[in-house]
């Protein structure tokens, strides 16, 4: 039997460091922009009959050529190459369009606009940590186990049983989470996080009612909310709606609220407290959501009024999505 033969190496071509380059850039730019120009149009029917990826047309091959020479003549600097796709026009975008943009291209792909997506389920729990004050942003350690609701592992057998951290541990954010395979969190399974028990291309993205349930009764979302009310009480007066439910809006959002919302959320802030001052025994079992104990210099209604409106700004659609 003849032994295989070996190839022998291909001569280096300048070619081929300019394609390595290009392909370089093209990452790069996709990183930067929120969006994978050419791995969204393939994932699904890679080695079957995939679409040519988009930059082949057009006009992105020169960005891509202009791009790999700004990062040969800096030094293979990455950091200038980052910023000067983070300051270019491109980037830059607000991600509304006209109506036929949208129709024209709705995945964008043109990037004719700024890119809009629905956060990672691990970016949405950590969003309304950072936004209650709760999140600990401590590097590294071991992973830990936030609240989960009772009997999930022990419903898949195995011996095992689920116990939640105390202090910190309920806090860290999500990428320390514990993952048990066959048991995944099941607030982050609801935001479409991967299972690993297969590798994927792209996270599913769905839009589903208990993503809104997850939000509004989920322990770790009460309690941030209820945290970042009682935080808000301390430099607002419970009686004064319209300032604290702006303030509430701008601490969720990062803007302020326009004259619309800002009635409609005065008014809801307005109907909370008059039913929590008539209904004491729902706002002190609404209060007592999460590990951390409740203040005890508020009003217990107020508390439970505002704890509502920061519950219903964490389903705003703009907390969810980044734009």
């Amino acid at each position: 039997m003849k032994p295989a033969r070996v190839a022998e190496p291909r001569p280096y071509h300048h070619g081929d460091l300019r394609r390595a380059l290009v392909e370089a850039g093209r990452r790069l730019l996709e990183a930067e922009s929120g969006s994978d120009i050419s791995l969204r149009a393939v994932a699904r029917e890679a080695g079957v009959s995939p679409a040519a990826p988009y930059h082949h047309f057009r006009d992105k091959s020169e960005l891509l050529d202009a791009l790999a020479s700004h990062f040969i003549s800096s030094g293979w600097n990455v950091k200038s190459l980052l910023r000067s796709i983070a300051l270019s026009r491109t980037f830059a975008q607000e991600s509304s369009g006209d109506r036929d943009s949208f129709l024209s291209d709705p995945d964008n792909i043109a990037l004719a606009r700024g890119p809009r997506f629905r956060l990672p389920a691990e970016m949405i729990r950590d969003s309304a940590l950072a936004a209650s004050g709760l999140l600990v942003t401590k590097t590294g350690g071991p992973s830990v186990k936030p609240y989960q609701p009772p009997g999930i592992w022990e419903e898949k057998g195995g011996g095992w049983s689920y116990h939640r951290d105390k202090g910190d541990g309920l806090y860290r954010r999500s990428l320390y989470t514990y993952w048990k395979r066959t048991a995944p969190p099941p607030a982050m399974e609801t935001f479409d996080a991967a299972k690993r028990e297969v590798c994927v291309a792209r996270r599913q993205i769905t839009a589903t009612p208990l993503q809104a349930l997850v939000l509004l009764n989920d322990e770790q979302f009460l309690e941030a909310a209820r945290v970042l009310a009682e935080s808000l009480l301390t430099s607002h007066s419970p009686d004064n709606h319209a300032p604290l439910a702006a303030a509430a809006f701008s601490r969720c959002l990062g803007r302020l609220p326009n004259a619309r919302e800002s009635t409609l959320l005065s008014s809801l802030l307005s109907d909370q407290l008059a039913h929590y001052r008539s209904h004491p025994a729902d706002a002190a079992r609404l209060l007592k959501s999460g590990a951390r104990p409740p203040a005890a210099n508020h009003d217990p209604a107020a508390v439970a009024a505002l704890t509502t409106l920061v519950s219903t700004l964490f389903n705003h659609d703009e907390f969810v999505t980044l734009r």
